[in-house]
């Protein structure tokens, strides 16, 4: 029938489809009122051609009474329940929460140890949700821009205008209803939030990525960088190990975590493929969401001083009623933010083990000691953090390298460092064994980078400063202004041109961030 032809919205199919019928019942009187029918199909189609496909259209909730309570007032004895053996200290600098989406009965808890960490009083301008799709395959991702997101506790607004200006980018964001109409991995999320924020939740970007291809997930990210800052949150929603036996999806997901951790999407790929390959009995994924997982990871990578940490593990099996070991699903929560170090201290003991073990890797390769066992057993010498070494010999600059980052600790990059500061320092020809007795080493110990917006905010002497245009970059230690006694202009002039290799002027258009440094000096 040409009725079915028509591409107009299920609910006015069904509602014509049923004119139909009843006049076709009506003795085969079909034909004596053909004109009207006409008429009121044409009325309603006009209706909806004209406005339907303007009007907002809300996403109602499809996991209600399934993953979670469809009662509002159960739903939230349940959600208080989730939150009540969590330590709700909002993290300083929180960028983004990795978080399951099961039924709440399995994963709530963990779920809600994650979004325990937000700072509800923090104006954040968008929540993105990002999750992978259950249900479709596509080139990018789909947003869902045909209204709000409806849950039992309510309406949830959808960020229009920013969900606009990605659909732009047409040939990696679109609209895919299948994407959105039976995903439960976004929806779980909402009435997690809408308990914490209550009135004040900001709008959401809904995000499904529909990709498989590492590549494309690249692309998505590069795209929504320019969103990737503090003024932003990101929840990005994935369960973990699927269908594993209890003692398998410990150890996968241990290490699952762990690649994430690394901060490095290749690393995170590799541990992925080693899962395929190891042939682990049952175990259809290590993360159902890695598509979303590594989308966020590729934002992240470039970004200085965050850190990614994981501080709590379930899986299904778990469960005193319900859990079944002999196969499981696994939950982590992960977060990530700015690292925090305002306690980090050294003891005397551990600066000088520091300084001489800096001294004993130069002197190694330039043979000049014998083979030594060094042990770093201290929390503060496995700290994930960055340094940088620096080589005087006399008054004069004989080598400086460093490095910011979270992905190593402390010992171990004072030993690359070291090495590299003597003998790979491009501006300098390699330290030689006669000079030894000359120089003088020092170790920056870096606090994690925080951005500035405001030149004013940064304090010559105190701050050192990074700056970041592109692939342009360059550093000065916070001495570097005290040694020449630049003023703050002066500092950024020297730092965008001599470092970063840009116009004087160039740090007016970069992104510049600043840090504090523990100085440690051989005597």
């Amino acid at each position: 029938m040409w009725l079915y032809t028509i591409k107009i919205s299920q609910t006015v199919l069904i509602s014509l489809d049923s004119l139909f019928f009843i006049f076709v019942k009506m003795n085969n009187t079909l034909p004596r009122y053909a004109g009207i029918i006409t008429f009121l199909i044409m009325g309603i189609f006009n209706s909806y051609n004209s406005s339907g496909q303007e009007t907002p259209c809300n996403r109602k909730a499809v996991a209600a009474g399934r993953f979670y309570s469809d009662n509002p007032e159960e739903l939230k004895n349940d959600l208080k329940a989730c939150f009540e053996n969590t330590n709700k200290v909002p993290l300083e600098g929180l960028q983004a929460v990795i978080v399951p989406h099961a039924g709440y009965v399995f994963s709530g808890q963990i779920a809600a140890k994650a979004f325990a960490s937000i700072d509800t009083q923090k104006q954040y301008k968008r929540i993105f949700l990002i999750a992978s799709s259950h249900y479709a395959a596509g080139t990018g991702a789909s947003i869902y821009n045909k209204g709000n997101y409806e849950t039992p506790l309510g309406v949830v607004n959808t960020d229009k205008e920013t969900i606009e200006a990605l659909l732009k980018h047409k040939d990696l964001f679109s609209y895919l209803e299948n994407a959105h109409n039976r995903e439960h991995s976004l929806e779980v999320q909402l009435p997690f939030l809408q308990y914490l924020y209550d009135e004040d939740l900001p709008p959401v970007v809904p995000i499904v990525i529909t990709t498989q291809n590492a590549n494309t997930c690249h692309k998505l990210a590069d795209i929504l960088k320019p969103y990737f800052t503090q003024d932003n949150l990101f929840i990005i929603s994935s369960d973990f190990s699927h269908y594993p036996a209890y003692a398998d999806a410990n150890r996968v997901d241990r290490e699952t975590a762990k690649s994430i951790l690394s901060k490095s999407p290749e690393q995170f790929l590799k541990t992925l493929q080693k899962h395929d390959s190891e042939g682990v009995e049952n175990l259809a994924t290590s993360a159902c969401g890695w598509t979303s997982i590594l989308t966020l990871m590729f934002m992240a990578e470039e970004v200085p001083g965050l850190q990614f940490n994981a501080f709590a593990y379930k899986n299904s099996g778990d469960h005193p009623a319900y859990g079944d070991k002999s196969g499981v699903v696994g939950y982590h929560a992960i977060t990530l933010s700015a690292q925090s170090k305002k306690d980090f201290k050294l003891t005397k003991t551990e600066e000088n083990q520091l300084l001489e073990y800096a001294r004993y890797v130069i002197e190694k390769d330039l043979l000049l000691t014998d083979k030594r066992v060094f042990k770093f057993k201290s929390e503060a010498l496995n700290t994930k953090c960055g340094a940088f070494v620096t080589l005087h010999k006399g008054d004069k600059l004989r080598g400086c390298i460093g490095r910011f980052g979270d992905q190593l600790p402390l010992w171990k990059v004072v030993e690359e460092m070291a090495f590299s500061a003597a003998f790979q320092d491009t501006r300098f020809s390699p330290v030689t064994a006669e000079e030894m007795k000359e120089i003088h080493l020092e170790i920056s110990i870096l606090t994690p980078l925080t951005k500035v917006d405001d030149i004013d905010e940064i304090i010559p002497g105190k701050h050192g400063v990074y700056l970041k245009n592109g692939f342009s970059s360059g550093t000065f230690l916070p001495q570097v202004a005290t040694e020449t006694g630049w003023n703050r202009e002066q500092l950024l002039g020297h730092l965008s041109r001599d470092k970063a290799g840009l116009d004087w002027d160039g740090w007016r258009n970069s992104e510049l961030y600043i840090y504090e440094a523990i100085i440690l000096e051989e005597q």
